[in-house]
C-alpha cells in the first residue's frame, strides 16, 4: 500500500478503487509511513507553527433535527441559550487580549439570527477587530444571504458536508435535508469569495471506506481553503445513542491523507479528537494537521454546547484553555502563532 501513498504525494489525487483499497487496508506501520509524509509536507508549507481560532459558540437553537446531533431540535432536554451582540464582542475582545486574530461564530441553524442581526454582528467585529479575521459556521443560508455576509466583512465560512454519498446522506439526516443542496451552499461560498471550509465525520452509522473514498474525491473537486475531519461520537439524546463511535486510529489516519492531497490546505485537529483521547489534538498535528480551535464561549453556556457526549474544555476559562493548548503543543515540538493564519491554498474556483 505504501505505493499508494507514494502516488498520492507525488501526484494529488487517486482513483475511487485505490482510494477504498488504501483506507481499508491501512495498518499501523502504513500509518507510521503516512504521518512521517505528511509532517514532512505539512513543514514545508507552515513550519512548525499551529494557528489558533477563537470559537465562539453563540447559539445552540437548531431547526434541524440531524440523527446524530446533540442540539437537534427534537432534543427537549437541550438547555437553549443565545448570545446578543455585546456578549460576542466580549468574548472577541478577551480572544483578542490572548492573541486570537481568528473568531469563529458558530451555531445551529437558528432562525433569530437573520441577516439584519447578523450582519451587524460582522460589521461590529470587523469595526472593532479590522486586523481579525471573521470565520462563520452557521449552515445552510440562501446564496443571497451568504453574500450580505461576505459583504458585512466575514472572511470565512466553515460548512460540512458530512458525507458526500447521498443515500449515506439521507440515512443521518431527516428527508428535508439533502447532500446535494449542502454541496451546493459550499460551491455558492466559493464562488462568492469566501475561504470556505468544509469536511466529514469519521466512523459515522452506516459508513463504508467506499463513502470515505467519495468524500476524498468530493474534496479533490471542491479544493477547499480548509478541511475539519472528526470522528462520530454519540449523544444520548439522539437516534444514535447506542452507535459505536468512530476512532482515533482512522480520523488520524484520513488526516493525514487530506494533507498529502491538499498539501496548503488548513487542517484542524479538532475537539473531538481530544474527547475521544487525552492527546488526541497531539497526535493530529503529528498527523498533518496545523490548526486547533480553543473555546472563547461563556464558561457558563459551554455546558450547552454539546453536539456530542462528553466533549472536553466546557468548564475551562479561555485563558486557561489558551496556555493549556500552547503547553501541549510545545511538548511535540510545535508553537501557538498569533496571526490570522490565512490559507495557502488559493487555487482559483472550478465549478461544477
Amino acid at each position: 500500500m505504501k505505493h499508494l501513498i507514494d502516488k498520492l504525494e507525488q501526484t494529488g489525487s487517486l482513483s475511487r478503487d485505490e482510494w477504498s483499497a488504501l483506507i481499508r487496508g491501512r495498518t499501523p506501520d502504513l500509518a507510521e509511513y503516512l504521518f512521517e509524509r505528511a509532517r514532512a509536507i505539512r513543514h514545508k508549507y507552515y513550519g512548525h507553527d499551529v494557528y489558533i481560532r477563537g470559537l465562539i459558540e453563540f447559539t445552540n437553537y437548531c431547526r434541524n433535527d440531524c440523527y446524530y446531533c446533540g442540539i437537534r431540535r427534537s432534543n427537549t432536554s437541550a438547555h437553549r441559550y443565545r448570545l446578543d451582540k455585546e456578549a460576542i464582542l466580549e468574548c472577541c475582545t478577551k480572544g483578542y487580549g490572548l492573541g486570537f486574530r481568528t473568531f469563529v461564530l458558530q451555531g445551529g441553524e437558528d432562525g433569530h439570527y437573520t441577516d439584519e442581526i447578523m450582519v451587524d454582528i460582522v460589521q461590529s467585529i470587523r469595526e472593532h477587530f479590522p486586523d481579525c479575521a471573521i470565520t462563520l459556521s452557521i449552515g445552510e443560508r440562501t446564496r443571497e444571504s451568504y453574500q450580505r455576509l461576505y459583504d458585512a466583512g466575514a472572511d470565512r465560512y466553515l460548512l460540512r458536508h458530512e458525507t458526500c454519498d447521498a443515500d449515506h446522506y439521507q440515512k443521518l439526516h431527516p428527508e428535508s435535508l439533502t447532500a446535494a443542496h449542502r454541496q451546493q451552499c459550499l460551491w455558492d461560498l466559493k464562488e462568492i469569495g469566501y475561504q470556505t471550509g468544509t469536511g466529514f465525520m469519521v466512523g459515522s452509522p452506516f459508513q463504508t471506506p467506499e463513502n470515505l473514498a467519495d468524500d476524498m474525491l468530493f474534496l479533490k473537486k471542491l479544493n477547499p481553503q480548509m478541511v475539519g475531519i472528526g470522528p462520530f461520537i454519540p449523544h444520548h439524546e439522539t437516534p444514535f445513542a447506542e452507535y459505536t463511535a468512530g476512532t482515533l486510529e482512522l480520523t488520524l489516519f484520513m488526516l493525514g491523507l487530506i494533507r498529502l492531497m491538499l498539501p496548503k490546505v488548513l487542517l484542524p485537529a479538532t475537539t473531538a479528537l481530544g474527547t475521544i483521547a487525552p492527546d488526541g489534538r497531539e497526535k493530529g498535528i503529528l498527523a498533518g494537521a496545523n490548526v486547533v480551535m480553543p473555546n472563547l464561549s461563556p464558561v457558563e453556556v459551554r455546558g450547552d454546547y454539546l453536539l456530542y457526549d462528553n466533549k472536553i474544555c466546557t468548564g475551562d476559562e479561555a485563558a486557561e484553555c489558551r496556555k493549556c493548548l500552547e503547553r501541549r503543543m510545545n511538548s511535540i515540538g510545535y508553537d501557538i502563532a498569533v496571526s490570522r493564519g490565512d490559507s495557502l491554498n488559493t487555487a482559483p474556483v472550478t465549478a461544477e
